[in-house]
């Protein structure tokens, strides 16, 4: 293959005057640079000039950003710090419990604490939900009474749920 298209390319020049031949050169360079330009140097030099012009307004928003990002992180130890109590917290509890899919027969307050009764409730949904609600408005259980019913993994349940004491 090499050689068919050598031997067509010697056809092809050996065919040509010197005149042809130093015109076909010289208009070969002409494209040749007219090829590296418009391919290599335009696009990179057009390239340098945008991200020279955008590079400060990237600049200040990634400084802006970092300084949300700061905020922000100083203002999740204040939200932590903010556990809900009383009718805030049974609120809160009721519909966690909703959106967990567990109807509570009952959720009251009594002191500080908020005392939820569930009958028929699955053990294992409800110690996840316990866990998630533990992690999550910093509650712990103060009283639990269980009593498990005959189908596997059901039981009625009273627990009284109290705002951690801080460590």
């Amino acid at each position: 293959m090499k050689k068919q298209i050598g031997d067509l390319w010697a056809e092809f020049w050996d065919g040509r005057t010197q005149r042809e031949k130093t015109l076909l050169m010289w208009g070969g360079l002409v494209a040749a640079i007219a090829l590296v330009y418009l391919v290599l140097w335009a696009p990179a030099y057009e390239g340098r000039a945008r991200l020279r012009e955008n590079l400060p307004v990237m600049q200040r928003q990634l400084a802006q950003m970092t300084a949300q990002a700061n905020e922000a992180r100083s203002l999740a130890g204040t939200v932590e710090g903010v556990m809900p109590t009383g009718g805030a917290l049974k609120d809160a509890l009721a519909k966690s419990l909703a959106d967990n899919g567990m109807q509570p027969a009952q959720v009251q307050v009594i002191g500080a604490a908020v005392q939820i009764q569930l009958k028929n409730a699955s053990f294992p949904e409800w110690t996840m939900w316990l866990d998630d609600v533990r992690k999550l408005y910093k509650v712990q259980v103060a009283e639990a009474h269980i009593q498990a019913l005959k189908p596997d993994g059901q039981v009625d349940l009273t627990a009284s749920l109290q705002p951690a004491s801080p460590k």
